[in-house]
């Protein structure tokens, strides 16, 4: 029976009840043959038969669909698979390797890339590099497990930063250490040190009970520098560096959070990463693109990419907190900068990074590109013979520090900056 034929059938009926029974076996029917016949006998009957032969065929046209139907029904239910191969995954993300087939074709990308990312936070005006001047404020003992201090530290001719540094006691020698940056809140870095706030991002505490030495900077429009308009305003910022971007300023700021590290001698230089939350999860990958210390680093819920989101001109607002203002124009006319996220991240390779993320944190779809973009990056620590190196995580707990979480930014760390010895297992005795 065709298709065709049960429509020419079902049209040829004059009777509501033998449209009512096709219309309700007709969508879920795909095969087989009625024929002439069919058609032939429904046109006479709808013609010329009485009520009760007309009720009759009623009957026998939901009997006849009924038993072609059900054979067809079963093979939907168990449909025969067959084995293949795994296709190739295309995505938008596939322009960071346009061209690249060697390590060397690599090298040379990514010079170019380096310069776009640079020029994206316009890194060549910031101010000349003051001498650190370290100063303590504070210092205490935390539960006998590590030494906090508060500090600050000059990071313009007029401008100083502050953060908490936090320093395990009893250190035999030289430990790796952390920048830890926090995200958009009104506790800033007191919560990193668990002083205030949510005690899932004090990350300074964490880690320090962990072996690690750990700085958390107050970002530049927080803290002791809360700008007269309020907390993340950074509208003074730009009025004082016009050229300038938000980006380049904290990112900046955070190498200078290493060249601290480095004074201390608790500190093993060449063991030095970096993690953050939310705004400290961007920061994070930015400083890592930034300052090649950092050997290894943790984006927690970082912000979004510039494609495929339909918030992009958060990126430049123009308002509260402006990340990269030079790049408004652009995104009001439909137009983004030529790097993205995925190449700035791919700047850290063949250095480790984990991103963890929540797939229902922000725009669905976007966060499902996530996905996409991060299996990309892989393909450069791949290519750079490197794949261990890279990892993410994708959960379903929103804008959050999980435990899951923070258990896996945590081992990620140990295995990447402590000694392998660290991070072993061993079978019984």
């Amino acid at each position: 029976m065709n298709r065709e034929s049960t429509c020419a059938g079902i049209e040829l009926m004059s009777s509501v009840q033998c449209r009512l029974v096709f219309n309700a076996y007709l969508p879920r029917y795909k095969e087989g043959e009625i024929g002439p016949v069919f058609v032939v006998v429904s046109r006479e009957i709808a013609m010329y038969g009485c009520r009760v032969l007309r009720r009759w065929w009623v009957v026998a046209c939901a009997l006849f669909l009924a038993a072609v139907h059900l054979p067809h029904a079963r093979a939907q239910d168990n449909p025969t698979r067959f084995r293949s191969l795994p296709p190739v995954i295309e995505s938008s993300w596939d322009d960071l390797l346009h061209g690249v087939q060697t390590v060397k074709d690599w090298n040379q990308h990514r010079g170019v890339l380096r310069q776009r990312f640079l020029e994206l936070i316009r890194d060549q005006h910031k101010p000349p590099k003051p001498a650190l001047d370290i100063q303590v404020h504070e210092t205490a003992e935390v539960e006998g497990v590590y030494r906090r201090l508060y500090i600050s530290y000059q990071v313009e001719a007029d401008e100083r930063a502050h953060a908490y540094l936090g320093i395990p006691l009893e250190l035999k020698q030289p430990a790796p250490a952390i920048v830890a940056l926090h995200g958009t809140t009104a506790q800033g870095t007191k919560q990193t040190a668990a002083l205030d706030g949510n005690p899932d991002k004090a990350f300074l505490d964490h880690l320090c009970r962990r072996g690690y030495v750990v700085i958390a900077p107050e970002h530049f429009v927080s803290g002791e520098r809360i700008p007269p308009d309020g907390p993340y305003e950074t509208a003074r910022f730009y009025q004082k560096h016009p050229q300038w971007t938000a980006v380049g300023k904290f990112t900046y700021e955070h190498s200078i959070a290493i060249d601290v590290l480095e004074s201390r001698p608790e500190v093993d230089p060449k063991r030095i990463g970096a993690m953050g939350h939310s705004l400290g999860g961007h920061g994070t990958w930015y400083l890592a693109a930034y300052d090649e210390r950092i050997r290894a680093s943790v984006c927690n819920c970082g912000g979004s990419f510039l494609r495929h989101n339909p918030n992009v001109e958060a990126w430049a607002r123009d308002r509260w907190y402006v990340y990269l203002k030079p790049i408004r124009p652009m995104l009001l006319k439909g137009e983004l900068p030529p790097i993205d996220v995925h190449e700035i991240i791919a700047l850290i390779a063949p250095r480790a990074f984990l991103d963890v993320s929540g797939l229902n944190d922000g725009v669905p779809l976007t966060q499902r590109q996530r996905v996409l973009m991060l299996l990309k990056i892989a393909d450069v620590y791949q290519l750079l013979d490197k794949p261990e190196n890279f990892a993410f995580f994708v959960h379903g707990r929103g804008h959050s520090v999980p435990h899951e979480a923070r258990e896996l930014i945590y081992g990620f760390l140990d295995a990447h900056l402590k000694p392998a010895e660290a991070t072993q297992t061993r079978l019984l005795k």
